[in-house]
Order: C-alpha cells, then structure tokens, then sequence
C-alpha cells in the first residue's frame, strides 16, 4: 500500500466536475505537497471527453506539466474509440480493472468522482 500516492478514479463526465474538483484537487495536492503523487484514473465517458473537448485536453496537459499523472481505461477508451488520441495526449492506457482491484484491496487513498 503507497499511502503517499492518491489515485482519483475520474467517471462525471461532467466539464465542471473536472475542472472545479478532479484537476483543482490533483494539481493542488502535488503543489502544496498533500500528496506525493497523483493519478488520475479515467474511466467510462471521461476518455471521450479528454479527447474531445478542448479545454479539458489543454487542462490535462497542463496539469501533466505539473506533474499529474493520467492513466485511462483501455476497454473504455476502445469502446469510445479514443484510445490512440489518448496514447497522443501521453496518456496511460492500460486494463484497470486488475489494478483498481488491488487498490481497493489495499485500501490505498482512491477518490472516486
């Protein structure tokens, strides 16, 4: 269990949502050191919305400058057919449903939005 890694597991699709909780508390917790890492799990119509919309695109380039890391469901990305716009941005795609399991298991900080 990493108890110094926060993952943030991103499925409100909602423009808002990411821009006034998701990235706001990713960035924040990095900058003034509540956590050490940060992981920002996209999951369902978040991928397409990453992709698609061009503020949150921006936002999470920015946000990987600052040292965010982004990871995306590669079914939900298949299946929404972004995953190579993903993989382009720099984004992780990779099967979560392994990993998130172990996460919950172990009880490491995730933040479910």
């Amino acid at each position: 269990m990493d108890e110094h890694h926060l993952h943030i597991l991103w499925t409100n699709a909602d423009p808002t949502v990411f821009d006034k909780m998701v990235l706001m508390y990713a960035v924040n917790s990095l900058i003034h050191g509540w956590w050490e890492k940060v992981t920002v799990i996209l999951w369902g119509d978040t991928a397409a919305l990453a992709v698609h919309d061009p503020s949150v695109k921006e936002r999470i380039t920015l946000a990987m400058e600052q040292g965010v890391q982004f990871s995306a469901c590669i079914t939900c990305a298949r299946e929404l057919g972004v995953e190579d716009a993903l993989r382009e941005m720099g984004l992780e795609v990779i099967s979560w449903g392994p990993p998130l399991t172990e996460l919950i298991k172990s009880r490491t900080p995730l933040l479910t939005v």
